[in-house]
């Protein structure tokens, strides 16, 4: 049995319970499992030897601080992460996890609503994490984001995608194309709809799911190797054969 593609209404169920009093996360618990699950997703497919300037783009929202984090492990495991996030989240864990990237002596590009600093960025980077944007985005893509997704994929660098491609509709994909076009994919708890086409190279972290949620929603999830976080899935184009 193939695992479960989740719709938008089932991935936010799915998240309130986990937090709730039955599920018992707390936003930190799962931002640091889901962040590791990340960093090592990048870590996995570009090695920091000829991929060691990693440039972390974050939203202002959950997506960016599962990017916070991500980037705080990437650093421990050598990479040079810089964070571009030119609309910090107001709320204090962005803030804390903020001051812990600070603490690591991670580069965060002073929030702008200009391109011109993410622009130097890119020239001077390796490889992208994409975590701009999660499940519940709905377009159109708004400044300064909508520059920024356009320089991205003009860099022509590799592009981790955090969950779902930034610019993607959780159900519909990128229907209005203008979203990212990741080498790599990394969904988080399970896969959303949107990306059932994705044909990159694609892995699921949610090594945090408790088997009452598996169950309840019969996510099917595959077997995780070893102490990974992090197992690679079958692509679109391998499931048609």
């Amino acid at each position: 049995m193939s695992v479960r593609y989740l719709t938008a209404k089932v991935a936010q169920q799915i998240d309130e319970e986990l937090m709730s009093t039955a599920g018992a996360f707390s936003l930190d618990q799962l931002m640091e499992l889901a962040g590791l699950a990340c960093a090592q997703t990048l870590a996995k497919v570009y090695d920091n030897k000829g991929y060691n300037r990693v440039l972390v783009c974050c939203g202002p929202g959950n997506q960016g601080g599962d990017g916070l984090v991500a980037a705080r492990h990437l650093s421990m495991f050598g990479y040079k992460p810089t964070i571009y996030m030119p609309k910090p989240g107001s709320k204090d864990i962005y803030k804390r996890l903020k001051q812990q990237c600070d603490n690591m002596k991670i580069q965060t590009l002073p929030p702008s609503m200009e391109i011109d600093g993410l622009r130097s960025a890119l020239a001077s980077s390796d490889v992208i994490l994409d975590a701009i944007f999660g499940f519940s985005f709905k377009g159109p893509v708004r400044a300064p984001f909508d520059s920024a997704l356009s320089l991205i994929t003009e860099s022509h660098l590799p592009i981790v995608s955090v969950d779902i491609p930034s610019g993607w509709d959780v159900e519909l994909g990128n229907e209005a194309g203008v979203g990212l076009n990741p080498d790599v994919l990394i969904s988080l708890t399970a896969p959303k709809e949107g990306v059932r086409a994705f044909s990159g190279t694609h892995f699921l972290g949610g090594r945090f799911v408790p088997k009452t949620l598996e169950e309840k929603y019969a996510l099917n999830l595959p077997a995780y190797p070893g102490f990974d976080q992090i197992v690679e899935l079958e692509s679109s184009s391998s499931q048609k054969l």
